[in-house]
């Protein structure tokens, strides 16, 4: 492999990996405040898609500035994403937060169904695209290769964004020390005073925002269609069973390494492409069964 198809290979690497952290970001939150893989977390990113391809569309024969409309794609998605995750724990999650996970896993993927078809019945089968938004940002050389400055600047930059302000959240904000709180022991938190149901609520809203933001983010690069959101959250649950349940920084590194290899597979050995996330999360489980970063959970006697 020469410089050229290496440099290929990492900026497309790295711009996958942001759109699959976004997504995965969502499903470490939720994961680790109500203890259940969401399988309708997919639906957000789909959502978050179309709608913003939707906003885009009817924004662009008005003349609207390229800054404008980046605006409007991600404000757009986070608002769409938002009411969805608030209306799925408000709706289901609540009613179900103290069944059996197998149940719990069930519901959502009933959730996940019943949105797939709203989707579609909402935009139709039509393929739905956005790729005038990245052509107008521009391109960018580096080392006589050209660039998108979409794809190298601004999609890494948001998940970048993203994952400093959720720590921030997390680590400075008086909310953010309660979700920890939550996320550490429910009971403990409830005694303590801190309203858990304000925290999921809160959680679902925030995970739904970020799941449709990278839905957002990936429609200017790829063709949304049915289907799309179960190919991406399958892949997603691949970064989460690498890095370990509930492991923020360990989320972002899974889904660089997951993005990388993809990559490097797609120049490579095409034939791999599909396979390689999961070929990934089958050699670190083999080696660390509970994920790279996952820490040792205190005995509860």
């Amino acid at each position: 492999m020469n410089l050229h198809l290496l440099l290929l290979a990492a900026v497309d690497g790295l711009s996958y990996a942001s759109l699959l952290f976004m997504i995965a970001l969502g499903l470490t939150l939720i994961c680790g405040v109500f203890g259940v893989i969401n399988v309708a977390h997919g639906s957000f990113y789909a959502f978050g898609g179309y709608s913003a391809a939707t906003v885009v569309a009817w924004l662009l024969p008005h003349d609207t500035s390229t800054l404008m409309l980046v605006l409007a794609l991600v404000v757009t998605a986070a608002v769409v994403g938002g009411v969805l995750g608030a209306l799925l724990e408000r709706g289901i999650m609540r009613r179900y937060q103290d069944r059996d996970p197998v149940l719990q896993l069930l519901v959502t993927f009933a959730a996940f169904m019943v949105l797939e078809n709203l989707q579609r019945m909402i935009w139709g089968a039509t393929p739905v695209n956005a790729g005038e938004l990245a052509g107008r940002m521009g391109t960018v050389e580096l080392l006589d290769v050209t660039f998108m400055k979409y794809q190298l600047l601004l999609v890494p930059g948001i998940a970048l964004v993203s994952y400093l302000g959720l720590q921030g959240l997390l680590r400075y904000s008086v909310t953010g020390r309660k979700l920890v709180a939550v996320i550490h022991h429910r009971e403990v938190a409830s005694a303590l005073g801190i309203n858990a149901a304000r925290m999921g609520l809160m959680t679902f809203a925030l995970a739904g925002a970020l799941g449709a933001m990278g839905g957002a983010l990936s429609v200017p690069m790829t063709t949304f269609m049915p289907g799309v959101a179960a190919d991406m959250v399958v892949t997603s649950f691949a970064v989460i069973a690498t890095a370990g349940l509930g492991q923020i920084t360990g989320a972002l590194i899974a889904s660089i390494l997951i993005g990388l290899a993809r990559a490097l597979a797609v120049y490579t050995f095409p034939e791999l492409e599909v396979v390689m996330p999961y070929l990934m999360m089958v050699v670190v489980l083999l080696v660390r069964p509970s994920g790279l970063f996952t820490v040792a959970a205190a005995r509860r006697i």
